[in-house]
């Protein structure tokens, strides 16, 4: 007898564990050489145009407690605003970065160019961004959000403008800690969650 259809129910997806970092950056797990060259090491190249910048911070779970198993993505545009593959994009940014948390403080640090504003599609602009895919073991299903920056007009930023909880826009905004650098922390629950986008 066929079973009806209703009757099953999702299970949930494999959780990245540990092992994420061994298969995606082999050089952070101590074993350089595993690949020719290592996918995002870095998301731009000696010479880049615009202003480099350092963003520092940690992935905080629900008990205050730092990730060091995390892995982070970003991608964004160069100083332009321009992302790679369009007519002008500075060929001296990827866009694209891959690092992972300090095993010991749980501190990750992403240095790269300040991204421009990028337009919309209903012919707006989006306030310069850093877009950011996190994983970490206990993590289902990879929670993406994006960094903006205090030091930027981000009022009519569509995706802010989006969020109900105004209070809770602030968790998107990287805070200024000196000329060049900027605090990010990830909250995954409690108190100053983060706001993770469903894309």
């Amino acid at each position: 007898m066929v079973q009806k259809l209703d009757t099953l129910v999702e299970t949930p997806s494999q959780t990245a564990g540990p092992y994420v970092h061994i298969g995606l950056m082999p050089s952070y797990c101590g074993n350089a050489g595993a690949f020719e060259t290592e996918i995002g090491l870095s998301p731009i190249t000696d010479g880049a145009r615009g202003q480099i910048i350092e963003i520092v911070g940690q992935v905080i779970d629900g008990t205050g407690w730092a990730l060091r198993d995390a892995m982070i993505e970003s991608w964004q545009a160069d100083a332009a605003g321009l992302y790679p593959g369009q007519p002008g994009a500075d060929p001296k940014v990827t866009g694209h970065c891959r690092f992972g948390a300090d095993a010991e403080s749980g501190e990750f640090t992403l240095r790269t160019v300040k991204p421009g504003p990028t337009p919309t599609r209903a012919g707006g602009q989006q306030a310069p961004h850093i877009a950011l895919w996190v994983v970490a073991r206990g993590i289902n299903i990879g929670l993406q959000t994006r960094i903006y920056f205090e030091d930027e007009d981000n009022s009519a930023d569509p995706l802010l403008a989006r969020i109900e909880q105004r209070p809770r826009a602030e968790t998107l905004i990287a805070k200024k800690t000196g000329d060049g650098t900027y605090r990010f922390d990830i909250r995954l629950q409690g108190d100053g969650e983060t706001v993770f986008l469903d894309l």
